[in-house]
């Protein structure tokens, strides 16, 4: 589910590299882009996003610390590593691109565990279960983007409700570990089936309504 942002303009000084994009994008330190039809060395794939300032960058001083001009707000940057002799601010003509995988991070492990009431007894209990916040909150995102919600923060949940059906989510894909297609569960325990909720978590996302313009 990637996402394209177009490059307007771009600068480099010090090793880092700062290219100016047409709109904002929801993103944060750590996230992997890829920028192409830049030039002057700026292009760079699976590169990493150190920040996103929001004033002129001016260098780095002699203790390694970014300094910036904070009289010159400068919208929509992105800056990252990029090895090279240093270049002015220049117009990308034709626009470059920016592409990037929104990381959604509305639900932690830290709530799941909640959710569950029990502490996750190895490692590879930890492990398994940030997989399962990691793929609940990219399918929380994904299926409320697919249903026309197309302002929702990717740090930030938009409502307790999409919150709580992240969160059972996550549990549900904790709870089917081992298991075929549902819970794990013993069957000289009863013949009642064990589902996992998917009706409720899709009603608390908001997903599966008429949208009203």
């Amino acid at each position: 589910m990637s996402q394209i942002a177009n490059v307007i303009r771009a600068m480099r000084l010090d090793d880092y590299a700062v290219v100016q994009l047409l709109v904002n994008i929801d993103a944060a330190p750590e996230q992997e882009v890829e920028i192409a039809g830049v030039g002057n060395g700026f292009n760079d794939s699976g590169t990493i996003a150190v920040a996103f300032p929001q004033y002129e960058f001016t260098g780095v001083n002699n203790v390694g610390e970014w300094t910036f001009n904070y009289e010159n707000p400068v919208p929509n940057q992105v800056m990252y590593q990029n090895v090279g002799a240093n270049v002015t601010w220049y117009a990308v003509d034709p626009y470059g691109t920016l592409e990037w995988n929104p990381v959604c991070t509305w639900a932690t492990s830290a709530n799941v565990i909640e959710w569950l009431g029990i502490s996750s007894a190895t490692a590879n209990d930890t492990a398994f279960i940030t997989k399962c916040v990691n793929a609940a909150n990219q399918f929380a995102y994904r299926r409320r983007l697919e249903s026309g919600y197309l302002t929702d923060e990717l740090h930030t949940a938009p409502g307790a409700d999409a919150l709580l059906a992240t969160i059972m989510y996550a549990a549900t894909l904790y709870r089917e570990r081992g298991s075929v297609d549902s819970f794990a569960s013993f069957d000289t325990m009863g013949t009642f089936p064990v589902t996992s909720g998917l009706g409720r978590i899709m009603q608390l996302l908001g997903c599966g309504r008429p949208q009203v313009a």
